[in-house]
């Protein structure tokens, strides 16, 4: 079983169904670290990811990038996105409710910032814009007994 795949996601509407699948496999006590620079398509996989679950296609998913985390009642439970740009390391995480958001799903833009926090069971996507065209390449690691069904292998 491959530990790290690597896709091409030619564009939106492939990153979309590639956060389709992922909220289709993922449960509570999961974690999805997405890295990549600005503009890499973070926020959109965590909005797709997002109303995938709710089952809602139209569900309003404001980027948390000013109040770093917004949490959703689910289907299949709580989710809660994290933007931590603007954190400085984990010990401000505590505050945010990091401890009660783990026990449903947690998306996580820059989890650089967690730090010792960080779970070890996560699902990592390195997400990296292609400079000519709308396509991102995304490389997935963890989940293992998941990845290819992610991957849709």
């Amino acid at each position: 079983m491959p530990e790290t795949l690597s896709l091409l996601l030619p564009d939106l509407a492939a990153t979309e169904a590639l956060a389709a699948r992922a909220a289709r496999l993922a449960r509570p006590g999961d974690a999805l670290l997405l890295e990549g620079p600005l503009g890499a398509g973070k926020s959109a996989f965590c909005r797709a990811f997002l109303r995938a679950a709710a089952g809602d296609p139209a569900l309003e998913v404001p980027s948390p990038s000013f109040t770093l985390v917004q949490g959703y009642d689910l289907p299949g439970g709580a989710a809660h996105h994290f933007d931590l740009y603007r954190l400085a390391g984990p010990e401000e995480l505590e505050e945010l409710g990091w401890e009660e958001a783990r026990e449903g799903i947690v998306l996580v833009e820059w989890p650089d910032r967690l730090g010792w926090l960080t779970p070890r069971d996560a699902l990592r996507l390195t997400l990296r814009p292609d400079p000519e065209s709308e396509a991102r390449h995304v490389r997935l690691s963890g989940w293992e007994a998941r990845l290819p069904a992610l991957a849709g292998l």
